[in-house]
Protein backbone atom coordinates (compact mmCIF):
# COMPACT_ATOMS: atom_id res chain seq x y z
CA UNK A 1 0.00 0.00 0.00
CA UNK A 2 2.73 2.25 1.21
CA UNK A 3 4.51 1.98 -2.66
CA UNK A 4 1.27 2.35 -4.09
CA UNK A 5 0.95 5.68 -2.41
CA UNK A 6 4.28 6.67 -3.19
CA UNK A 7 3.98 5.77 -6.59
CA UNK A 8 1.03 7.96 -7.11
CA UNK A 9 3.14 10.76 -5.35
CA UNK A 10 5.69 10.69 -7.73
CA UNK A 11 3.63 10.82 -10.46
CA UNK A 12 1.55 13.73 -9.37
CA UNK A 13 4.88 15.44 -8.78
CA UNK A 14 6.16 14.73 -12.33
CA UNK A 15 3.23 16.03 -14.07
CA UNK A 16 4.62 19.71 -14.69
CA UNK A 17 7.92 18.09 -15.91
CA UNK A 18 5.51 15.73 -18.55
CA UNK A 19 3.89 18.70 -19.41
CA UNK A 20 6.73 20.98 -19.68
CA UNK A 21 8.45 18.29 -21.44
CA UNK A 22 6.13 17.72 -23.79
CA UNK A 23 5.67 21.52 -24.70
CA UNK A 24 9.80 21.50 -25.30
CA UNK A 25 8.35 18.88 -28.56
CA UNK A 26 5.10 21.17 -29.44
CA UNK A 27 8.00 24.53 -29.31
CA UNK A 28 10.26 22.72 -32.15
CA UNK A 29 7.50 21.72 -34.14
CA UNK A 30 6.02 24.92 -34.09
CA UNK A 31 9.36 27.60 -33.92
CA UNK A 32 9.40 31.21 -35.78
CA UNK A 33 12.96 30.23 -36.25
CA UNK A 34 14.18 28.25 -39.42
CA UNK A 35 15.64 25.31 -39.01
CA UNK A 36 19.52 26.68 -40.41
CA UNK A 37 18.83 29.69 -37.63
CA UNK A 38 17.71 26.95 -34.79
CA UNK A 39 21.34 24.98 -35.63
CA UNK A 40 23.10 28.14 -35.73
CA UNK A 41 21.41 28.84 -32.03
CA UNK A 42 23.14 25.36 -31.18
CA UNK A 43 26.28 26.30 -32.55
CA UNK A 44 26.75 29.68 -31.34
CA UNK A 45 25.66 28.19 -27.63
CA UNK A 46 28.36 24.91 -27.88
CA UNK A 47 31.43 27.67 -29.47
CA UNK A 48 30.57 29.92 -26.13
CA UNK A 49 30.33 27.38 -23.78
CA UNK A 50 33.51 25.93 -25.25
CA UNK A 51 35.24 29.20 -24.90
CA UNK A 52 34.41 30.06 -21.62
CA UNK A 53 35.61 26.04 -20.46
CA UNK A 54 38.80 26.59 -22.46
CA UNK A 55 39.93 29.38 -20.19
CA UNK A 56 41.11 27.88 -16.83
CA UNK A 57 40.97 30.78 -14.74
CA UNK A 58 37.10 30.97 -16.02
CA UNK A 59 36.58 27.76 -15.57
CA UNK A 60 37.27 27.57 -11.80
CA UNK A 61 36.10 30.71 -11.15
CA UNK A 62 32.80 31.49 -12.19
CA UNK A 63 28.89 29.93 -13.79
CA UNK A 64 27.31 31.05 -16.94
CA UNK A 65 24.89 29.81 -19.26
CA UNK A 66 24.64 30.49 -22.58
CA UNK A 67 21.32 30.94 -24.46
CA UNK A 68 21.18 31.69 -28.23
CA UNK A 69 17.76 32.30 -29.69
CA UNK A 70 17.73 33.71 -33.19
CA UNK A 71 21.53 34.13 -32.64
CA UNK A 72 21.08 36.74 -30.25
CA UNK A 73 22.78 35.86 -27.17
CA UNK A 74 21.76 35.72 -23.66
CA UNK A 75 24.40 35.65 -20.47
CA UNK A 76 23.18 34.53 -17.27
CA UNK A 77 25.39 33.47 -14.31
CA UNK A 78 27.63 35.21 -11.54
CA UNK A 79 31.30 36.04 -11.52
CA UNK A 80 33.05 37.16 -8.75
CA UNK A 81 34.48 39.69 -10.58
CA UNK A 82 34.01 42.98 -13.16
CA UNK A 83 37.49 41.54 -14.70
CA UNK A 84 36.31 37.88 -15.15
CA UNK A 85 32.80 39.13 -16.24
CA UNK A 86 34.61 41.10 -18.86
CA UNK A 87 36.65 38.23 -20.06
CA UNK A 88 33.78 35.87 -20.93
CA UNK A 89 32.33 38.54 -22.81
CA UNK A 90 35.83 38.69 -24.46
CA UNK A 91 35.91 34.93 -25.14
CA UNK A 92 32.05 35.12 -26.90
CA UNK A 93 32.78 38.45 -28.64
CA UNK A 94 34.05 36.86 -32.21
CA UNK A 95 32.09 33.75 -32.53
CA UNK A 96 30.31 34.21 -35.97
CA UNK A 97 26.66 34.61 -36.36
CA UNK A 98 26.17 36.21 -32.94
CA UNK A 99 23.70 39.63 -33.94
CA UNK A 100 23.41 40.85 -30.30
CA UNK A 101 24.46 39.78 -26.45
CA UNK A 102 22.49 40.35 -23.40
CA UNK A 103 24.56 40.05 -20.59
CA UNK A 104 22.90 39.31 -17.20
CA UNK A 105 25.78 37.79 -15.87
CA UNK A 106 26.16 39.48 -11.81
CA UNK A 107 29.16 40.32 -9.98
CA UNK A 108 28.74 37.60 -7.29
CA UNK A 109 29.97 33.75 -6.21
CA UNK A 110 28.60 31.07 -8.02
CA UNK A 111 24.94 29.60 -6.90
CA UNK A 112 24.59 26.85 -5.28
CA UNK A 113 23.54 23.00 -6.18
CA UNK A 114 20.25 23.92 -4.42
CA UNK A 115 19.91 27.05 -6.37
CA UNK A 116 20.29 26.32 -9.53
CA UNK A 117 17.89 22.85 -8.35
CA UNK A 118 15.65 25.51 -7.76
CA UNK A 119 15.68 27.22 -10.92
CA UNK A 120 14.69 24.10 -12.85
CA UNK A 121 11.70 24.14 -10.66
CA UNK A 122 10.90 27.56 -11.39
CA UNK A 123 11.79 27.15 -14.77
CA UNK A 124 9.19 24.42 -15.49
CA UNK A 125 6.73 25.29 -13.25
CA UNK A 126 6.67 28.85 -15.29
CA UNK A 127 6.41 26.46 -18.84
CA UNK A 128 3.60 24.84 -17.79
CA UNK A 129 1.76 27.78 -16.40
CA UNK A 130 2.44 30.13 -19.81
CA UNK A 131 0.43 26.39 -21.39
CA UNK A 132 -2.55 27.51 -19.37
CA UNK A 133 -2.34 31.18 -20.26
CA UNK A 134 -5.29 32.59 -22.85
CA UNK A 135 -4.44 33.57 -25.79
CA UNK A 136 -0.88 32.81 -26.11
CA UNK A 137 1.17 30.17 -28.39
CA UNK A 138 3.53 29.33 -25.02
CA UNK A 139 5.89 27.24 -27.78
CA UNK A 140 6.95 30.66 -28.88
CA UNK A 141 8.58 31.59 -25.75
CA UNK A 142 11.77 30.32 -24.32
CA UNK A 143 12.29 30.26 -20.63
CA UNK A 144 15.80 30.61 -18.60
CA UNK A 145 15.86 30.52 -15.05
CA UNK A 146 18.90 32.36 -12.91
CA UNK A 147 19.28 33.11 -9.43
CA UNK A 148 15.14 32.88 -9.16
CA UNK A 149 15.00 35.40 -12.24
CA UNK A 150 13.36 34.35 -15.04
CA UNK A 151 14.36 35.65 -18.31
CA UNK A 152 11.66 35.51 -21.87
CA UNK A 153 13.05 34.83 -24.97
CA UNK A 154 11.49 34.78 -28.43
CA UNK A 155 10.22 35.86 -31.42
CA UNK A 156 6.87 37.13 -30.31
CA UNK A 157 4.06 40.05 -31.22
CA UNK A 158 4.26 42.68 -28.21
CA UNK A 159 0.89 42.00 -26.59
CA UNK A 160 1.81 38.00 -26.59
CA UNK A 161 5.09 38.86 -24.26
CA UNK A 162 3.44 41.10 -22.56
CA UNK A 163 0.76 38.51 -21.55
CA UNK A 164 3.80 36.27 -20.99
CA UNK A 165 5.47 38.23 -18.75
CA UNK A 166 2.60 38.88 -16.47
CA UNK A 167 1.53 35.57 -16.47
CA UNK A 168 5.07 34.44 -15.28
CA UNK A 169 5.22 37.00 -12.84
CA UNK A 170 2.60 34.82 -10.90
CA UNK A 171 4.72 31.72 -10.38
CA UNK A 172 5.89 30.99 -7.11
CA UNK A 173 8.89 32.02 -6.44
CA UNK A 174 10.00 34.04 -9.76
CA UNK A 175 11.44 37.04 -8.01
CA UNK A 176 11.44 39.09 -11.15
CA UNK A 177 10.83 38.92 -15.05
CA UNK A 178 13.28 40.10 -18.01
CA UNK A 179 11.80 40.10 -21.66
CA UNK A 180 14.70 39.94 -23.91
CA UNK A 181 12.13 39.12 -27.03
CA UNK A 182 12.75 39.78 -30.41
CA UNK A 183 9.26 41.70 -31.45
CA UNK A 184 7.39 40.89 -34.88
CA UNK A 185 5.73 43.68 -34.68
Amino acid sequence: MIFILCTAFLIQGCAPVIVAGAATGASVANDRRTAGTMLEDQSIELKATNAIQSDEALAKSVHVSVTSYNNIVLLTGQAPTRTLRDRILKQIHDIEKIRRIHNEISIDEPTTFKTRSNDTWITTKTKSTLLGAKGLDATHVKVVTENSVVYLMGLITRKDGDTAAKTVQQVTGVQRVVKVFEYLD
